[in-house]
């Protein structure tokens, strides 16, 4: 229950506004509704504007509601003069409950507002612990073998040949990476959540992305891969840089939760709704159904999967793929596994029509 984003001069404005059109309605129905009646509806009207308006305007809408049912509904109409004692009595348990609704269901509303910041500064304070605990083991891991290595090239016996060196120099290329891989992770999500992600659409050649995504993975990974391009896809209008980093996400996420050795397979396909798909299967165990609704979620991983990771990858592939107006989905096979699915609406080249 939250206050309209108005200024206070609006909400004055048409909380009065509102009040006094109601009551020139009801005024002009004439004897067919009595004082109570009209009492009744303009404190309805109040009571939803204590609702939406803060607790000013709503009091002048309440104030001037009791004046306007005394002066064109009280007897003797119109007479701002009460003159018997149940009109008296209207008149003041009108006004004492209009006044008390507004202060009530203004007060009501502060303590929602409490509770509800209460609760984010909590869901806040947890994620940044999960953050901490997650990127202490990611960070930390790359740096002390980039730091064990340097450590290890300045002890090396010059005489002894070059290939531990360039073992070393492999160690260190991917830990830097991994270290490149998280930082680029917070900055996308920092984007994602601050909302200055822009697309850059250009055509781009799907198959061509796929490649690249592909050449991105550690060599162990890239030879459990299968893809064949489909050299019908018409060339498509997208941001190419995030729509790679979703992919990536979806199909890095598949080796780490799949067995060794087994396969991992994408097909991209184009349909007749002018939506661009592209689908992630693996030989895996699947995902639990308890689970699946949240895999999307920040810093999520599967319960006992001691796989490490940031829980970012792809809670930040499904913000890259809603900011072109498309959905990413997971479900199980029938057959096992899991299956990933991008969906883009996109715009195809016209060589291609």
């Amino acid at each position: 229950m939250a206050a309209v984003k108005l200024h206070p001069f609006w909400q004055f404005l048409i909380g009065t506004a509102s009040i006094a059109l109601l009551a020139m309605v009801c005024y002009a129905l004439g004897d067919s509704m009595d004082q109570w009646a009209v009492a009744l509806i303009l404190l309805a009207a109040v009571s939803v504007l204590a609702v939406l308006f803060d607790i000013i305007p709503v009091l002048a809408a309440a104030l001037l509601s009791a004046l306007l049912l005394n002066i064109f509904f009280i007897d003797p109409i119109p007479d701002y003069k009460i003159r018997d004692t149940e009109s008296a009595l209207l008149f003041f348990i009108y006004l004492f409950i209009a006044l008390v609704n507004a202060v009530l269901t203004n007060r009501l509303r502060k303590q929602e507002k409490k509770i509800r910041d209460r609760e984010e500064k909590e869901k806040t304070i947890k994620l940044y612990n999960t953050l901490l605990n997650s990127l202490s083991h990611e960070l930390k891991t790359p740096i002390a073998t980039i730091i064990g290595s340097i450590d290890t090239l300045k002890e090396i016996d010059p005489e002894i040949g070059s290939q531990q060196r360039m073992e070393l120099l492999a160690e260190m290329e991917i830990a830097g990476n991994r270290l490149n891989k998280q930082v680029e992770n917070l900055m996308n999500m920092s984007r994602l959540e601050t909302g200055t992600l822009k697309l850059k659409r250009d055509w781009c050649d799907v198959n061509e992305l796929i490649f690249l995504v592909i050449q991105k993975l550690p060599a162990t990974d890239t030879i459990r891969i299968r893809f064949e391009p489909d050299e019908s896809l018409p060339l498509v209008k997208l941001d190419g840089g995030l729509i790679e980093t979703a992919v990536y996400a979806l199909v890095h996420n598949a080796t780490r939760y799949t067995p060794k050795q087994t396969p991992i397979e994408i097909v991209t396909t184009y349909n007749k709704e002018n939506n661009l798909l592209i689908d992630v299967l693996d030989s895996g165990l699947g995902i639990p159904e308890t689970e699946i609704s949240h895999v999307f979620e920040k810093f999520y991983r599967l319960p006992n999967s001691g796989t490490g990771g940031s829980g970012l990858g792809l809670s930040i592939a499904k913000g890259f793929v809603e900011a072109h107006g498309g959905t990413v989905c997971v479900a199980n096979q029938a057959q096992g596994g899991a299956l990933f699915r991008i969906v883009l609406p996109v715009e195809i080249s016209r060589l291609h029509v």
